[in-house]
């Protein structure tokens, strides 16, 4: 069976789906736009960043003598593991991205907020 190739990807789709929330949100708070660029490239810099933890690599070495179709139940049974896993630490992942950027925000809006010579119309 040939493997399907999403487009865009997965991780493409992830990271537009949070860069519209967080615009959505930031704006549905009155921000400014210099506030919801800054939010939203914190938001895929961090998410980037995160996907390279995502991708698992490892090797099991099998009994000698094995068959094939229980080298293949063994194969599937480890693939889904490994996917329940990763779609549990991705849950946590995109949360703590979601508590980092908001404490970005909050300190980019404070360093403006301090600065006399930055005005800032909806903060």
């Amino acid at each position: 069976m040939a493997k399907l190739i999403e487009f865009p990807s997965q991780r493409a789709q992830g990271l537009a789906f949070l860069d519209q929330q967080i615009r959505e949100l930031l704006r549905a708070r009155g921000a400014d736009e210099e506030l919801i660029d800054f939010a939203a490239a914190t938001v895929k810099r961090v998410y980037e960043r995160s996907i390279e933890a995502e991708d698992y690599s490892f090797q099991v070495s099998l009994p000698e003598g094995i068959s094939g179709d229980d080298a293949e139940a063994l194969r599937q049974s480890i693939f889904a593991g490994v996917e329940r896993i990763r779609d549990e630490n991705h849950a946590v992942v995109v949360r703590l991205i979601a508590e980092l950027v908001m404490a970005e925000v909050r300190m980019f809006q404070a360093s403006r907020d301090s600065d006399p010579d930055h005005s800032t119309p909806n903060s």
